[in-house]
Parts: C-alpha cells; sequence; structure tokens
C-alpha cells in the first residue's frame, strides 16, 4: 500500500528528474567526512575514512571546525548567530537555527532514500576510496565518490551511463581495461589460489583491486576486479552464497561498463542504459 511518504518521495523524484532532463548530469556539491557528520549525524554503513582515524577528542575539535567552515562557505544559514558562538564554547543544550542550501539539502535527502544502491571500493597502495551510487530511477541516481582523504564528491547523474562513466574508473582507475579473454568458471567451495587457474598470477600482480556490490533486497550480483599494469580480470557473482555462477575472464572497457550498468539496472525493470 502506497503511504504519503511514498507518493511525496515519488513527486519529488519526478521534480527533480524532470530538471536533470533539461540540464543533464551536473556536479552538486563536495562535503568532508565531519561536514556531512554535522549535517547527518546519524550513522549509516557509507564510510569516512578520514574521520574514523580519529579519536573522540580529535572528532569534538575537528567538527566544531566543520560547523564553522559550512557557514563560512554559505553551506548553511545559521540565523542565531549567537547561539552558534555559544554551542563552539561548549555550553551545553544549545538549540542551534541552521538552514542548509538548497543543493546541500537534495544531496542529503537523495543520500538517505534510494531504493537500492551499488557499492565500490579501490584498494591500492595509496589508500582506499569508495563510490556509491545511490538509484531512484533510470533518470536519477546520486553517485557519491569518496577519496581515501574523506572528500566526498556529490554529483547528480541523469543517465545509468552517466553514473557507469563516474564509477568506472575506481575499479579501473588507468585505463587498462582493452580486451575481453577466455572466461573461467570457478568453483565456490575450492577458491584457493590452486584452483583459479590464470588468476592466481593476475591477484599476485595487481595494482588495483577494486569491489562492486549491488546492497538491494533481495541481495544483487558482486564484481571484484583485478588491475594489473596490463590488464583488468573481472570475477563476477551472479548472486551472493550461489552454487555456481562464478566466473572469471580479462575484460574490455566496454565489457566492465555492461557490467557495471547490469548491476545498476538489476531489480528494476525501468532502470536500463539502452
Amino acid at each position: 500500500m502506497e503511504t504519503r511518504l511514498d507518493m511525496e518521495l515519488a513527486e519529488y523524484r519526478a521534480q527533480i528528474s524532470q530538471a536533470l532532463a533539461e540540464g543533464g548530469t551536473q556536479s552538486l556539491v563536495r562535503l568532508t567526512d565531519e561536514e556531512l557528520a554535522v549535517l547527518d549525524p546519524e550513522e549509516t554503513f557509507i564510510p569516512k575514512p578520514h574521520l574514523s582515524r580519529m579519536d573522540s577528542q580529535q572528532r569534538e575539535w575537528v567538527l566544531a571546525t566543520a560547523l564553522r567552515s559550512l557557514v563560512s562557505r554559505e553551506a548553511v544559514e545559521i540565523r542565531n548567530i549567537e547561539e552558534l558562538d555559544a554551542a563552539l564554547r561548549g555550553a551545553p543544550e544549545v538549540q542551534i537555527d541552521m538552514h542548509i542550501r538548497m543543493e546541500v539539502d537534495l544531496a542529503l535527502t537523495l543520500r538517505r532514500t534510494p531504493d537500492r544502491v551499488l557499492a565500490a571500493k579501490q584498494d591500492s597502495a595509496t589508500g582506499t576510496a569508495f563510490g556509491y551510487v545511490h538509484i531512484h530511477a533510470a533518470n536519477l541516481l546520486l553517485v557519491e565518490r569518496i577519496t581515501a582523504g574523506g572528500m566526498h564528491l556529490f554529483t547528480l547523474a541523469g543517465t545509468v551511463e552517466d553514473a557507469v562513466n563516474l564509477v568506472q574508473p575506481l575499479v579501473d582507475p588507468y585505463g587498462v581495461a582493452d580486451r575481453d579473454g577466455e572466461s573461467t568458471s570457478l568453483d565456490p567451495s575450492a577458491l584457493d589460489r590452486e584452483h583459479v587457474g590464470p588468476l592466481a598470477a593476475v591477484i599476485d600482480n595487481a595494482r588495483i583491486v577494486g569491489e562492486l556490490v549491488l546492497l538491494s533486497d533481495p541481495p544483487g550480483p558482486m564484481v571484484t576486479t583485478y588491475a594489473t599494469d596490463r590488464a583488468v580480470w573481472a570475477v563476477v557473482v551472479d548472486s551472493p552464497h550461489a552454487p555456481s555462477g562464478i566466473t572469471a575472464r580479462p575484460v574490455s572497457a566496454a565489457t566492465l561498463s555492461r557490467h557495471i550498468a547490469e548491476m545498476l539496472s538489476a531489480g528494476d525493470p525501468e532502470v536500463s542504459h539502452a
């Protein structure tokens, strides 16, 4: 049964989708870990890599600085500025009248209300970066890229193809995915290096390890990528805990794009990259 909140969300999505159709995919806002913690203090599964390395005293300091930063660059408006000063001095139970700028509020709203999320992760010698595509409709996807230093870059994508183009560099940052190779079926019960064939050498020489997981109900497909100096291999899992359906092979950029687009489209016939 559709609730009033569902109807309001559907109308909100329709309005944003219409604006996107007219203006196209666009960069929305950039926020740090600590700024997001101020704007949206509720903990979520989305990481804050910079903030997570701090102790409680450090977090208190940087959150106060983040609030000052948000005010100074007019991302938020504090209408009782005297109370802000009191809060920064540590006064207890201070109520701050905070109003958020439209594009910041849009990013936060779409971040909280997706139907499904494609989660991406990039591990390399320089650190770990992340990407999340908050899926609302085929023509409304919020892409959140997170650097290893905790900068969150929000982009409003009007097509699945545009979202793919933003996510793909996480798993192939050097653009070495250039050819499709022979596919190897893997046994889920024997994934040690003695049973994965040529993939073992690829894993040993990988410079970038990427993960793509569709967070949905039921759980969606998963792809793990290994990028060497010369190629990108993709290990595709059709669904979690499946007794079969795991394959590995080198992939071209076009095939890698297709895998990502299919994950974004999984579970919703209306979301298509066609």
